[in-house]
């Protein structure tokens, strides 16, 4: 293994083993088992000190597939009555960012670390996202990627296996525009998925490979056309494309050093999970929508995972991602207010 560990097989192996581990994990009928069983092989391979490498793009790559898939869900009939509930993915989103300033003040505390740095490893955004912004805004870009990653981990494992074997499945009345795969249109509308992804990263954008094939795919389902429906092979390698990225960022150096910084994040998990939790409660109770369906929507988790599991499980894909999406871009556009005077929640370094 070591042998291989800067050789060009090393991520043609890395591959084979995510692969392996998706399907052990199907094969026993774990929840999200292309995601989960990738990311947890990768984990545990490097943890010991493989040096296993995604193959390059891989992350992309997925973001595009599930991208797509997810924009399939979006007929003028979703995109109408999402439209009605704009209150309410505001409301979800601007819990879902308070949690995360809770946690960091949490963090910050028991860690005893500076507050930005404890902001950018406590809100839910995108690993690779986050630690762009804390660098940009003074924060120590090696905490936030660890306790990014190290969220990504326990909240994929925790929320999908705490609705699946809570008995948590969906009768889901949002169908894709179309149910027939057309391979020949299925390629061209990867192709202008990607495009639009390639074209948002261009220009900055974060989460740009999810984002762009979202919008672009939401755009052409609104007007109707229905190009092709995603296979599940195809969306499966997506899933393993992503969970093989995600798990390839746990490296036995980032715990080294850092275990009281790591018990604080666990514990600012567990405070987030059971605040998640507790806004979707009240958001269910005002709203009238299914609890499960507003815990993926308030999850600290990330977009792709969350929505993943809403597809999986049948439980409000559109809504799901409106509100996911509608985080990203909150928490994008609000990071300046938030970290401008080195402050949060009125607390000060």
């Amino acid at each position: 293994m070591r042998a291989l560990r800067d050789t060009a097989l090393n991520p043609l192996l890395a591959f084979v083993l995510c692969a392996a581990g998706g399907a052990l994990c199907s094969t026993v009928q774990t929840p999200l088992p292309w995601i989960i069983g990738p990311l947890l092989v990768m984990a545990l391979f490097n943890f010991r000190g493989a040096g296993l490498r995604a193959p390059p793009g891989t992350r992309n790559l997925g973001q595009i597939v599930i991208g797509t898939a997810l924009g399939l869900y979006f007929t003028p009939t979703v995109a109408r009555e999402l439209a009605s509930y704009w209150i309410l993915l505001l409301v979800a989103a601007l819990l879902a960012i308070a949690i995360g300033v809770l946690c960091a003040m949490f963090l910050c505390r028991v860690a005893r670390i500076d507050l930005t740095t404890a902001f950018f490893a406590s809100v839910p955004g995108g690993a690779a996202e986050m630690a762009v912004l804390a660098e940009r805004h003074g924060g120590r870009v090696d905490r936030v990627a660890i306790a990014q990653s190290l969220r990504i981990l326990v909240v994929v494992s925790v929320i999908p296996f705490g609705l699946t074997y809570s008995g948590v499945h969906g009768t889901d009345v949002y169908l894709p525009a179309t149910t027939v795969v057309d391979w020949g249109r299925l390629a061209l509308l990867l192709g202008i998925a990607a495009g639009c992804g390639g074209l948002l990263a261009a220009l900055g954008a974060p989460n740009a490979y999810m984002l762009g094939p979202l919008f672009a795919v939401i755009g052409l389902t609104v007007a109707e056309s229905s190009f092709s429906a995603m296979p599940a092979v195809v969306s499966n390698i997506g899933q393993l494309f992503i969970g093989c990225a995600l798990g390839a960022r746990f490296e036995r150096r980032f715990v080294q050093g850092v275990p009281r910084f790591l018990i604080g994040v666990l514990a600012s998990l567990v405070l987030a999970l059971v605040l998640a939790a507790a806004a979707a409660l009240l958001l269910a109770w005002g709203y009238g929508l299914p609890v499960p369906s507003l815990i993926l929507a308030t999850a600290p988790g990330g977009i792709a995972e969350m929505c993943i599991t809403a597809k999986v499980l049948q439980l409000g894909v559109p809504l799901v991602t409106a509100a996911h999406v509608t985080r990203v871009i909150v928490l994008v556009t609000g990071t300046g207010p938030c970290t401008g005077s080195r402050s949060v929640g009125g607390l000060r370094e």
